[in-house]
C-alpha cells in the first residue's frame, strides 16, 4: 500500500506553459466558428482550441483524453472575445484535474454553460452596442467622401486590434484568476454602471450616425393662396422634430430586425416602399 502512495507521491505534475495557453487562445480566435452548426454550435471550435491542451495534460491516446474530448464536444455558444474566459478557465480547470484535484466532467461543463450566457450578453453589448458603433461614427465621414484609407481600411483595423488586444487580455486573466475572479467581477457593483453607460453610449451613438446619415426630406408643398405655400419638411416636420423622417426610418428598420426579418429582407422593403415614395413625390433626399 505504501508503495502506491509513494508512486502517487511520486507523480511529475503536469504545467502548462504561457506558450500553451497562448496557442489555445489564438485558435480559438480565428476558428471559435468556422464549423459552427445549429446542433453544437461552437463545440467543435472549442474541441479545435484546446485540443492541444488536452494531449499535454493527459496523453494523445489515453482513456482521460477521449474523455475530455467527449465533454467538450457539448452544446457551447458564446461572444468569442469576452467568452473567450470561460475556455481559459477551463483550461486552468484541466490543468488541476490533470494533476489530481477531484474536478469532474460536470463541474466542467457547470462552469461553461453558467457562465457562456452571462459573457456573451456583456460581450454583444460592448462590441456590437458600443465599439462598433464609435468607431463607425469615427470612419464613416471618411467612407461617404471616398477616402478608402481612413474609411473601411481604418474601421477593419482598429476594430481588430482593439478586439484582439481585449480579447487577449481577459483570457489570460480568466486563466490566471480562474473562476472565483471572474464570478467577482460578475457579481461586482462596478458591472451593472459598465453595462448601463455602454448601453446609453451605444444608443446616442447611433442616433447620431442615424441623424447624419439618413438623408430624407419630404419636397411636399400645400398651396395657401395668394402666392404662399406650406412646406411639409421645414415648416411641419422640422418644428416637430428636427431629424424627424431619419429617426422614424431608424426606428422601422429596428422594429423590423426585432421582428426577426432577414436584413436583406428589411434592406429589399426600404428600396420598395422608398422609391415608391419618391416616385410620388412625397420624399426625396
Amino acid at each position: 500500500m505504501s508503495n502506491i502512495e509513494e508512486v502517487e507521491t511520486n507523480k511529475e505534475e503536469v504545467k502548462l506553459s504561457k506558450k500553451d495557453v497562448v496557442k489555445a487562445f489564438w485558435r480559438w480566435t480565428f476558428f471559435s466558428h468556422a464549423n459552427y452548426n445549429y446542433e453544437r454550435l461552437q463545440a467543435t471550435g472549442v474541441v479545435y482550441a484546446l485540443s492541444p491542451v488536452l494531449k499535454k495534460l493527459y496523453g494523445k491516446d489515453s482513456d482521460e483524453m477521449k474523455e475530455a474530448l467527449d465533454r467538450h464536444m457539448q452544446f457551447f455558444n458564446t461572444e468569442p472575445s469576452f467568452g473567450g474566459p470561460v475556455l481559459s478557465m477551463t483550461i486552468a480547470m484541466e490543468e488541476e484535474k490533470a494533476n489530481g484535484a477531484p474536478i469532474d466532467s460536470s463541474m466542467i461543463n457547470g462552469l461553461k454553460t453558467g457562465l457562456m450566457g452571462p459573457l456573451a450578453g456583456i460581450g454583444d453589448t460592448l462590441w456590437q452596442g458600443t465599439l462598433i458603433p464609435i468607431l463607425l461614427s469615427f470612419t464613416l465621414p471618411f467612407a461617404a467622401e471616398g477616402n478608402i484609407l481612413m474609411g473601411p481600411v481604418a474601421f477593419f483595423t482598429l476594430h481588430l486590434a482593439i478586439m484582439t488586444i481585449i480579447a487577449y487580455k481577459l483570457w489570460m486573466q480568466g486563466y490566471e484568476t480562474g473562476k472565483e475572479g471572474i464570478t467577482k467581477i460578475l457579481s461586482g457593483p462596478m458591472l451593472p454602471k459598465v453595462m448601463t453607460f455602454s448601453q446609453t453610449l451605444g444608443a446616442v451613438v447611433i442616433g447620431a450616425l442615424a441623424a447624419q446619415f439618413v438623408n430624407i426630406k419630404s419636397p411636399l408643398m400645400i398651396a395657401l393662396g395668394e402666392g404662399k405655400s406650406l412646406s411639409i419638411q421645414t415648416d411641419v416636420l422640422d418644428k416637430l422634430v428636427l431629424g424627424l423622417l431619419p429617426l422614424v426610418v431608424t426606428l422601422l428598420t429596428y422594429v423590423m430586425l426585432k421582428k426577426k426579418l432577414k436584413p436583406t429582407t428589411v434592406l429589399l422593403i426600404l428600396i420598395v416602399v422608398g422609391g415608391l415614395l419618391a416616385a410620388l413625390g412625397i420624399i426625396g433626399a
